[in-house]
C-alpha cells in the first residue's frame, strides 16, 4: 500500500514538475533560512549556561536615577567588594572582582630573545581564587585555590599558553605586563568556549592590582571603571528579590544619603549579561532580546510564506484532478486514503527539500557565521542532534501546514460531481482562501521588507548625525608610560613630519567604549550632586585636533596637571543654568580631589559614549600623568606613508612597546558592527521572503491562465486588447497588495518602533518608508504577474478557444 502511495505520488510530482520545482524551490529556501536561523538562536541563547552554578550567578550593576532618567553601568566601586564579604559572610568566599585590562603588552623573555604580544579586546583580567569557586574551568595544571592566591601570579590559557611558550612548560616561568610588573605562571586553564562574556586568557593574580598600579582607589565610593566589575553567588536559600532588598540597605549604609537616593546596586543574572546591549560586556560582543526574537519571527513568517506557497499551489491544482479522485472514489477508496495520499506527496516534497536546506545551510553557515560574528567553522550540520532534531520537526510541521487543507478539500469531493468535472464552479471558497493566503503572503513580506528599509535609515543617521566632533584623517595609537620629556619630544618628531596638521594627547577620545565617571562637588556644597559626570583628561592640542567648539569663555591653559575646567553643554544645563556664560567663574571639585578649581569655558555639546546613550555631563582638564591616547589629525592626502613614518617616531619614543594605531572612523563604525551585520543578515532574508512570495504569486497567476485559456480566447475574440487582459489578470493582485500593505505597516511600525528604543538618538519612522515599501511591493507584483499574463493575452484566440 505505501508503495503504491509513493508510486502515484512521484508520478503525480513527475506530471505537475513545474509546480513541483517552484514547491521545491521555496521550501528549501525557508526550510535553509530556519535551520540557519535556529543554529543562530540556539548559540546566541546558549552565553555562560556551561557554568553549572550559572542560574545562581550576578552580575552587580549601579542603577543610577536622577531627574527620572534611568542608567545602568557595570562599573562598581572598588571598596564595595570588601564591604560585600564583610557584611554578607554567607558570601564571603562567593564575592570575585574582575578588573579587565584592555589593550595590554605582554612581553616573553627566553634567554636574550624578548617576545612581545597584544591581545585586543578584554582578554586580560586581574581574578582572584574566589572566581574560580563560581565560575568553571578544566584545570590542566595547577589548583584553583592556590593559582592565584599569591602577588605576582597568573594563569593562562591552553591556547595563551602555546602562544608565549611553545611547547615548553610554562609553570614557573614568567611573563611580564605593560613592562611594569613580572608575573609567574602558576596554572593552565582549557579554553574558555566562544559562548562566554568573560573571555579572559591571561588572569592574573587580583592580590597584585595595587602594586600594578592600574586605575584604583580603594576608598573611593563614587568613582567607578567600567572594566572594574563585580560578580556573586547567592546561596541556594536566597533569592534574587530578597538580596536585592538587602542590597537597599547595604546601598544606605555605604553611600551618602543623597548618592543612596538616585544610586542603588541591582543583581542582573550572569546568563542575561549577554543580552546587556547598554552595559554591555568584556566580550563586547551583545544582542537584544528582542533581536532573538526578531529573528525567530522572522524565520517562522518565512516557513508560513512557503507552505502558503503549498497550500496555494495544491487547492489551485485541485480542481484539475478532480476527476482522479472521482475515479479513485468509485473504484473504492477511502477520504482516509485520499488523506495518506496527498500527505505523501507533500512529505515526498518536504523530505527532499529538508535535504536540500541542510546542504544549502552547511554552504552558507560560514558566510552567516562571519556577518553574525558567530565562530561556526567546525559545525556540521549532519553531526548536530539538535539540528537534526529540528530538521525532523520541521518536516513534520511544514507537511502538515503545507498538506492538511489542501487533502481535506480533495478529499471531500463528491465523486458524481467530480466525473462531471463540475467542479470547476464549485471553487469560489477555495478562490478566496488562494487570495487571504496571497495577502498573508505579501503581509509577511512588507512587514520584513519596512523593517529593512527601517533598519537601513537609522545606520544611514548613525553615520551622517553631527556628533560635534571630526572623525575623518585621524590616527589613533595607545601610548605606555610618560617619562619625564618624552610626550613634547614625540610632539615635536611627529608634527615635523609631511601631512600631519595636529596632534593631541588625551586619556580617551571624544567617543569611546572606556569611561571615566565620577562624582564632583559644587561650588562650596559639602556633597557630591545627584549626578555624575564623564571625564576627559587631555592637553589643549585636543581641542584643535578633534574640532571641538568651544560655546563660552575659553579652553584651559596648557598645564600638566588639573588646574582649570571647561564643561559641555549638557553640564550647563543639568545644573539649571540657562545662559553657558552664567556658569564661568564656578568652582568645582571632581571626585576624590581636594582642590576647588574654576571653570574657564564651555564647549558645544559632543558625543561620549555610543549613539545607544544621550549626551551626559562632561568635564574636560589637563591631566598629563593620565594621558594613554595619542591622536594625529593628517591631511586629505595623507596616507601609509605618514603613518609608517609615525611609527618610527613613536618606536624611537617608546622602543620596549608594540606599536598598533587605528583609524578613528573605523573604530567608531566598529561601535555599530552588531547593527551593520544584523542590517546585512535582514537584507537577505527581506529578498528571500519576497522571492518565495514572488514564486507562490507566479504557480497561481500560470494556473489561472491555463485554467482561464477558453476565456481569454473568447475576450481577444470580440476586440479585447492585449493590455486589456494583462490589466484584467494584474488588477486583482495589486488589490490584494494594497490590502497586505494596509495590514502589514502598522505591525512593522510596532515592532520597529520597540527596536528604535534601543538607541537615545534614533530616526522617524517617516510615512513615505511605507510608501516606499508599497510601491515596491505592487512593481514586484506587476512584474511577477506579467510574464503569464501577457503570455496569456498574447495566445493566438482560435487556439485557445481548442484548449477546451
Amino acid at each position: 500500500m505505501i508503495k503504491n502511495y509513493l508510486t502515484t505520488s512521484f508520478r503525480n510530482l513527475r506530471r505537475n514538475w513545474n509546480f513541483t520545482l517552484i514547491n521545491i524551490t521555496g521550501l528549501t529556501l525557508s526550510l535553509a533560512c530556519c535551520l540557519l536561523i535556529f543554529f543562530t538562536v540556539r548559540y546566541e541563547l546558549s552565553f555562560d549556561s556551561h557554568h553549572k552554578n550559572a542560574d545562581r550567578i550576578y552580575r552587580l550593576l549601579n542603577h543610577s536615577i536622577a531627574d527620572g532618567e534611568k542608567g545602568f553601568s557595570a562599573g562598581i566601586p572598588l571598596p564595595a567588594l570588601a564591604a560585600l564579604r564583610n557584611d554578607f559572610p554567607e558570601i564571603r568566599n562567593q564575592v570575585a572582582c574582575t578588573y579587565g585590562l584592555r589593550e595590554t603588552l605582554i612581553t616573553v623573555t627566553q634567554g636574550t630573545e624578548k617576545r612581545k604580544f597584544s591581545d585586543p579586546g578584554y582578554n586580560i583580567a586581574f581574578v582572584g581564587p574566589e572566581y574560580f569557586k563560581m565560575f568553571d574551568y578544566q584545570w590542566l595544571k595547577g589548583s584553583p585555590a592556590q593559582a592565584l592566591k599569591n602577588p605576582g601570579s597568573v594563569v593562562l590559557s591552553q591556547t595563551q599558553a602555546a602562544k608565549y611558550f611553545g611547547d615548553a612548560d610554562p609553570i614557573g616561568k614568567s611573563i611580564k605586563v605593560r613592562n611594569q610588573m613580572d608575573f609567574t605562571v602558576t596554572g593552565i586553564v582549557a579554553d574558555p568556549p566562544v559562548t562566554t562574556n568573560l573571555p579572559f586568557t591571561t588572569m592574573l593574580s587580583f592580590a597584585s592590582l595595587k602594586e600594578f598600579g592600574a586605575f584604583t582607589n580603594w576608598d573611593d565610593w563614587v568613582s567607578t571603571y567600567g572594566g572594574g566589575q563585580m560578580y556573586l553567588m547567592l546561596p541556594e536559600n536566597v533569592s534574587e528579590a530578597q538580596f536585592e532588598q538587602q542590597l537597599l540597605a547595604f546601598n544606605k549604609k555605604y553611600r551618602e544619603p543623597k548618592d543612596a537616593a538616585k544610586l542603588r546596586f541591582e543583581l542582573q543574572p550572569v546568563k542575561d549579561i549577554h543580552f546587556a546591549t547598554k552595559t554591555g560586556n568584556y566580550a563586547n560582543r551583545s544582542i537584544s532580546k528582542g533581536m532573538i526574537w526578531a529573528m525567530t519571527l522572522v524565520g517562522v513568517f518565512i516557513l508560513i510564506t512557503a507552505c502558503v506557497n503549498f497550500v496555494n499551489l495544491a487547492t489551485a491544482q485541485a480542481l484539475r484532478r478532480s476527476r482522479e479522485v472521482g475515479v479513485r472514489k468509485v473504484l473504492g477508496s477511502t477520504r482516509g486514503q485520499l488523506l495518506r495520499q496527498y500527505f505523501s506527496e507533500t512529505g515526498i516534497i518536504t523530505v527532499f527539500s529538508v535535504i536540500l536546506a541542510l546542504v544549502m545551510a552547511q554552504l552558507l553557515l560560514p558566510y552567516v557565521g562571519n556577518v553574525l560574528n558567530i565562530q561556526s567553522q567546525n559545525v556540521l550540520f549532519f553531526k548536530d542532534p539538535y539540528v537534526l532534531l529540528c530538521c525532523v520537526a520541521l518536516t513534520v510541521v511544514t507537511t502538515f501546514l503545507a498538506g492538511f487543507y489542501p487533502a481535506l478539500v480533495v478529499s471531500g469531493y463528491q465523486p458524481i460531481l467530480a466525473l462531471k468535472g463540475k467542479m470547476r464552479t464549485a471553487g469560489t471558497s477555495q478562490a478566496n482562501l488562494r487570495k487571504g493566503l496571497i495577502v498573508l503572503q505579501f503581509s509577511i513580506s512588507q512587514v520584513i521588507l519596512i523593517g529593512t528599509l527601517i533598519a537601513y535609515s537609522q545606520m544611514k543617521y548613525f553615520s551622517t548625525m553631527d556628533l560635534g566632533f571630526e572623525k575623518d584623517e585621524i590616527v589613533t595609537i595607545a601610548v605606555p608610560g610618560q617619562p619625564e620629556g618624552v610626550l613634547e619630544k614625540l610632539r615635536t618628531d611627529i608634527q615635523a613630519i609631511p601631512g600631519v596638521k595636529s596632534i593631541a594627547f588625551s586619556s580617551f577620545t571624544p567617543m569611546s567604549r572606556s569611561n571615566w565617571q565620577t562624582g564632583f562637588k559644587y561650588e562650596n556644597d559639602a556633597e557630591f550632586l545627584d549626578f555624575e559626570i564623564v571625564m576627559r583628561p587631555a592637553d589643549t592640542a585636543y581641542f584643535n585636533t578633534y574640532g571641538l567648539k568651544m560655546a563660552a569663555g575659553r579652553m584651559y591653559l596648557s598645564a600638566d596637571t588639573s588646574r582649570e575646567y571647561v564643561v559641555n553643554e549638557a553640564f550647563v544645563k543639568k545644573l539649571g543654568f540657562k545662559n553657558p556664560q552664567d556658569i564661568i567663574g564656578k568652582r568645582l571639585t571632581i571626585g576624590g580631589s581636594d582642590y576647588k578649581l574654576p571653570v574657564v569655558g564651555v564647549v558645544k555639546n559632543f558625543n561620549t559614549y555610543t549613539l545607544h546613550q544621550e549626551i551626559i555631563p562632561c568635564v574636560l582638564t589637563s591631566m598629563r600623568g593620565n594621558y594613554t591616547t595619542l591622536s594625529v589629525k593628517l591631511d586629505k592626502n595623507a596616507g601609509l606613508e605618514q603613518v609608517s613614518r609615525i611609527e618610527m617616531a613613536w618606536t624611537k619614543a617608546f622602543p620596549d612597546f608594540l606599536f598598533k594605531y587605528n583609524f578613528y572612523n573605523q573604530t567608531l563604525d566598529s561601535f555599530y558592527e552588531k547593527e551593520a551585520k544584523f542590517f546585512s543578515l535582514f537584507k537577505i532574508l527581506s529578498f528571500i521572503a519576497i522571492f518565495i512570495g514572488c514564486l507562490g504569486l507566479y504557480g497561481v497567476v500560470a494556473f489561472m491562465a491555463e485554467s482561464r485559456t477558453k476565456e481569454m480566447g473568447i475576450r481577444k475574440a470580440i476586440g479585447a486588447s492585449v493590455m486589456n487582459i494583462f490589466g484584467l489578470f494584474s488588477i486583482d493582485f495589486i488589490k490584494l497588495v494594497v490590502i497586505a500593505l494596509v495590514i502589514a505597516s502598522p505591525i512593522a511600525w510596532y515592532f520597529m518602533n520597540e527596536w528604535l528604543q534601543d538607541f537615545s538618538y534614533k530616526v522617524n519612522v517617516s510615512w513615505w518608508l511605507f510608501v516606499v515599501a508599497g510601491l515596491a511591493a505592487v512593481l514586484i507584483a506587476l512584474v511577477t504577474v506579467s510574464f503569464q499574463s501577457l503570455k496569456a493575452a498574447m495566445t493566438n484566440p482560435v487556439k485557445a478557444l481548442r484548449s477546451e
